[in-house]
């Protein structure tokens, strides 16, 4: 937030851009950047024929809300100057287009943060022509108020003084306006309206640009919601602020009761507040009055063993539930009042408590909503609370290990010399950050003396940090064999460099390295330490990914449209809490739904089958391709809470909604069953009923992010292996889940890995058939094409086959038309299908997930943890069943090879005689296909392939026995 009185500027750093396209004519272009922010536009200077322009100009804009600078957008627009190319005497006229960039407001540095990033050059249409990319420095800068005006000292002069001032009086008038004019100048200069800057400008280019709608559907986004996908519900909410007691020292609690609707609040103080509010299911009431009675908690005995007693009752206020106004946002909140309690009183006949409460009907619009203690959730119960959460900002930190110098090695023990005799020691570096360690390589130094050995290692090691981070990373050099540290030095995080793409080279530094107390200087270790901004540091499971935005705020584009998610109900869940007794159980619900960095968990209602939480979320969003992961649980967590052992909530289903097959501004009311897996079986454990909303106000701003990379840049340019991206998501999901099991109430880490999929790629039969069957699903469009020439060339239906005669000779003759038929026949099909689309979004589908064909043993060992703690019969059982499937593969591999083996044996003359023929028939298919016509050979050859079966034989071709009698090199394996 800016103090009152502030003034926040933005100033864009139009640096230099790389690899224009010529637009002159003569292969150059005379470029200028246009940036326009806020209803303010600026213009840098024209740089003539120059393809990477060097500006260095610094453009600052004023803004006017600096609370709304965050929807605000930063564009800027590349020209080429027309008059720049006039004055050459060459070139034709017209300014041309050279390219536009886009820069969110939310992505704008704080002054000392700034960095250098390169945006690439966007088109404004489908048919402009654009390359290259444009580099800019960003940042935002709050000037403090100005001073108050000192206040004019008033005297009293005297006859003297008056007469003085009246010799200097002529002197006064020949320059009395300077004092005036000084005192102007030194003043602030107010802040101009949108208006006053228009009729001003700068140079005369300046103008108010109007928002867009994507900017101001943007802009609302971080509104409340409008409760428009669930059914407004009415709800009773009684905000309770503080008590007054008339004398006492002793706590204050209060009650809520409403027929069997009983709530508590905590004990406070007389100087403490409870500022509580309580939400009451309107319908659910089984009373027409509220009553609120205060009581103040009782001295604790002073002695072990007497009795407690009780806590005294300071009096009561009923409300009337049919006289309580009602409230709709926007009007304004009901302020609270002071009510007398009634029933007990002092001595005296005064009140001896007041309290100031607010009791009003509303439904889930209400600002209160959301920070309410909801009666069907247990009232004050932490752990039922509706809860939005934000995943910790995650970056890669790359530790690249050049060298060390001056290494001075510990001495071995005594012992480890007599044992093994002189050894040589092998080096390597050890870093940690956290409880991540990663090591190096092994660098020998042989026989070289301690004071004189460098080893050179030029390795990278890749770390995840997550903000605010970790204060040191600590890097130390370890010898191998005596299993000593030689030195370690700690880089402060907080110093290490930060860049959002490769083309600036972090800064080394050479790290002094702390021994023992014999050696306080261990040598010195090369490195080169940089926070890596322009990676999406996965967390989830790349294929359900929700989020593909790189490190770097810099980076970052405004968002192209915005999901909504309303949480309606559930219903016929199955009982998750069974009794002792067996007879009886209950299910405590509650939703948690994950998109990018934000979770949302609704409010835990209380032993309901078929609960309506009625709750909506909202989310922007970047990338139509991504995928909204919602999960159902159990709550255990809230009845353990504070015991000793920590409770864990239950699974009881999940599905997944993948954004880029929602319809754009389309509501969609959907129930989706709910499947869950487990080690005794599957079963159908309820529905979930959503309503779920993807708004996107620019459709072209939508088809031009399904052009763009999936990830940012430096995956491409720089890619992490897929061990080493595996084994950082595993990290990265790790961290996440501590960070929001720190949160208040938690989300526990099983919860987190169940929405991460930490499980995926563990072992699984059921698993590996799914995708077996998916591979055999791609083919089978293969295989039914194969099918179908098999039929037209046998004649199965001669009509037809008479027609792909006609077909190929008019494919032969107008060989001019093979494409564009394809592609009209691939047109006329997906026309065709269009009426058969999927109407809602697809949920878990249990017949592709093989949950009916599993049997009971494959799903114990899809839930065995590593290392196996079953029994080591059922452990060899199982050992033996994965060798009999990977022995099948290993089977089909072999074949697959033998194929392509026997194709390089034509050419290798491992089979001489084979290699001779096939030289021969390459001969005279030369002299055919030289003195035969391309299209009658074409026509031939269709002829024959299509010829009646009665001109063909039973037994395999020539051809066809040939290749199979070619060598492979499966008999040369052991």
């Amino acid at each position: 937030m800016v103090a009152e009185g502030a003034r926040r500027r933005v100033v864009v750093e139009v640096c230099n851009a790389r690899n224009l396209m010529p637009k002159d004519g003569q292969g150059t272009a005379c470029a200028y950047a246009v940036v326009d922010f806020d209803g303010q536009r600026r213009r840098t200077a024209t740089r003539p024929r120059d393809l990477n322009p060097q500006w260095g100009e610094r453009l600052e804009f004023l803004v006017h809300d600096p609370d709304a600078m965050a929807s605000e957008t930063l564009e800027l627009n590349l020209y080429n100057d027309k008059k720049a190319i006039a004055a050459t005497g060459s070139g034709r006229r017209g300014g041309t287009f050279l390219g536009k960039v886009k820069v969110a407001g939310a992505s704008f540095a704080k002054a000392g943060d700034e960095a250098l990033v390169y945006y690439p050059l966007e088109k404004r249409s489908v048919f402009s022509q654009i390359k290259g990319e444009i580099g800019l420095k960003i940042w935002f800068v709050d000037d403090p108020p100005p001073p108050p005006p000192a206040a004019p000292a008033a005297e009293e002069k005297g006859a003297d003084a008056a007469a003085a001032d009246k010799k200097e009086a002529p002197a006064e008038g020949k320059e009395g306006k300077a004092p005036d004019a000084a005192a102007a100048a030194a003043a602030p200069p107010p802040s101009p309206s949108k208006k006053d800057l228009a009729i001003a400008g700068i140079a005369g280019d300046l103008e108010i640009r109007p928002q867009s709608a994507a900017e101001k559907s943007m802009a609302a986004s971080g509104a409340s919601a409008s409760y428009d996908l669930v059914d407004r519900v009415p709800y009773l909410f009684v905000r309770l602020l503080k008590a007054k007691r008339h004398g006492g020292g002793q706590p204050l609690y209060a009650q809520l009761a409403i027929g069997t609707h009983a709530v508590r609040t905590r004990a406070a103080t007389a100087a403490d507040e409870w500022d509580l509010v309580f939400a009451f299911h309107k319908d659910s009431l089984t009373d027409t009055s509220l009553e609120v009675t205060v009581h103040e908690e009782a001295k604790k005995p002073a002695k072990e063993g007497e009795p407690v007693p009780a806590d005294a009752h300071l009096g009561f206020v009923s409300f009337d539930l049919q006289e309580v106004p009602k409230r709709s946002p926007p009007d304004s909140a009901l302020a609270p009042q002071w009510y007398t309690l009634e029933g007990h009183g002092s001595e005296d006949g005064a009140a001896a408590c007041d309290v100031m409460l607010a009791v009003w009907v509303g439904t889930q619009v209400d600002e209160a909503f959301q920070e309410a203690w909801h009666s069907d959730s247990g009232g004050y119960l932490v752990h039922t609370r509706s809860k939005a959460y934000l995943s910790p900002k995650l970056w890669y930190l790359r530790l690249s290990v050049i060298q060390a110098q001056d290494l001075r090695l510990p001495s071995p023990p005594d012992a480890k010399v007599k044992q093994c005799g002189p050894m040589f020691p092998e080096l390597y570096v050890k870093a940690q950050l956290g409880a991540q360690v990663f090591k190096t390589g092994r660098v020998p130094l042989g026989s070289a003396a301690a004071g004189t050995s460098n080893p050179s290692w030029n390795e990278d090691l890749l770390f995840v940090a997550a903000e605010p981070f970790d204060p040191f990373l600590t890097v130390a050099v370890e010898d191998v064999f005596s299993g000593q540290a030689v030195g370690q030095a700690r880089v402060p995080l907080s110093t290490v460099h930060r860049r959002a793409d490769d083309r600036v080279e972090p800064p080394s530094r050479w790290l002094n390295l702390c021994g023992d107390e014999a050696r306080p200087y261990a040598g010195r270790v090369h490195v080169r330490v940089c926070l890596e901004g322009g990676y999406h540091v996965l967390d989830e499971a790349a294929n359900v990914a929700s989020d593909v935005r790189a490190a770097s705020k810099h980076l970052s584009k405004p968002p192209v449209g915005m999901l909504e998610v309303g949480v309606r109900g559930a219903a016929n869940l199955v009982p998750m809490k069974i009794a002792k007794d067996g007879a009886s159980g209950s299910t405590d619900a509650y939703v948690v739904l994950k998109y990018g960095p934000k979770w949302a968990r609704t409010r835990t209602i209380l032993d309901q089958f078929n609960p309506r939480w009625n709750e909506q979320y909202a989310w922007d969003v970047f990338d139509p391709c991504t995928v909204l992961t919602i999960a159902v649980f159990d709550n255990v967590r809230y009845k353990a809470a504070g015991g000793d052992t920590p409770a864990k909530d239950s699974r009881i289903g999940k599905l997944r909604v993948r954004l880029s097959t929602l319809d754009t501004n389309r509501v969609y009311t959907n129930t989706f069953p709910l499947t869950a897996v487990h080690p005794v079986g599957v079963r159908k454990v309820g529905e979930l009923e959503l309503a779920i909303r993807f708004t996107c106000p620019s459709w072209l701003t939508l088809m031009q992010a399904y052009g763009s990379p999936l990830l940012p840049r430096m995956h491409y340019v720089k890619p992490l292996g897929p061990a080493q991206q595996d084994v950082l998501r595993h990290t990265a999901m790790r961290i996440v889940s501590g960070r929001l099991a720190r949160s208040e109430p938690p989300l526990g880490p099983e919860v987190v890995q169940y929405l991460l999929d930490t499980d995926t790629h563990s072992w699984s039969m059921r698993r590996s058939k799914a995708n077996w069957f998916r591979v055999v699903g791609c083919l089978s469009h293969v295989a039914t094409a194969v099918r179908w020439a098999h039929r037209v060339r046998t004649w199965a239906h001669p009509p037809t086959t008479v027609l792909v005669h006609a077909l190929l000779v008019a494919v032969v003759l107008c060989p001019e038309m093979i494409l564009p038929t394809v592609c009209l026949y691939l047109f006329l099909v997906l026309l065709w299908r269009y009426r058969a689309r999927p109407r809602q979004p697809a949920g878990m589908d249990p017949r592709l997930s093989h949950v009916d064909s599993v049997s009971p043993d494959e799903l114990d060992e899809e839930f065995d943890g590593l290392p196996s703690c079953r029994p080591a019969d059922v452990v060899r059982m199982r050992y033996d069943r994965l060798r009999a499937v990977a022995g099948r593969a290993q089977t089909l591999l072999g074949d697959v090879a033998a194929q392509g083996e026997r194709v390089e044996a034509l050419l290798s003359w491992r089979d001489p005689r084979a290699t001779g023929v096939f030289a021969v028939v390459c001969l005279l298919a030369a002299l055919v296909l030289y003195a035969v016509p391309f299209k009658v050979l074409l026509l031939g050859m269709g002829f024959y392939y299509l010829r009646h079966p009665r001109f063909r034989g039973d037994m395999p071709s020539a051809g066809f026995n040939f290749f199979r009698r070619l060598p492979s090199l499966s008999d040369r394996v052991l």
